[in-house]
């Protein structure tokens, strides 16, 4: 767990997270990527790494990651509540998920406003390598 100012938290998700994690992705713009309850219980079932940031028992940051441990990870959902960023919230989730190993390529998808500069401050960069098969 990795503590941000004294009331702030970043850890794995819990189980009861779940309802509250959901909420908060839909109330900001991830409401068709995620789907119901019981779809997003799925999407994070099957995620390696899920972190939310917790301040007085509220999510108000989640992060999720795909990976294999070892060589690759995308990195699939950064999202911190509007009135929480700047605090070094979204740092601390994408530090969490991806870990400290220089072995692992995180790869992942900038297309929101502002998501390329925030990502760039973290140390990723722009690739020219990376292709896509877009959902329908």
């Amino acid at each position: 767990m990795t503590a941000l100012r004294p009331q702030a938290t970043i850890r794995d998700l819990r189980h009861d997270d779940i309802p509250a994690a959901h909420a908060l992705l839909a109330r900001h713009g991830w409401a068709q990527r995620i789907g119901d309850l019981e779809r997003f219980a799925l999407l994070l079932q099957r995620s390696q790494r899920v972190a939310v940031a917790v301040l007085d028992d509220a999510v108000i940051g989640f992060a999720r990651g795909l990976t294999d441990g070892l060589s690759n990870g995308y990195l699939s959902m950064v999202l911190v509540a509007p009135d929480q960023r700047g605090q070094g919230i979204g740092r601390a989730l994408v530090q969490h998920v991806t870990g400290d190993d220089p072995s692992i390529t995180w790869v992942l998808r900038a297309g929101r406003e502002g998501a390329s500069a925030f990502f760039q401050r973290l140390g990723f960069s722009e690739s020219s390598l990376a292709m896509e098969r877009l959902r329908r």
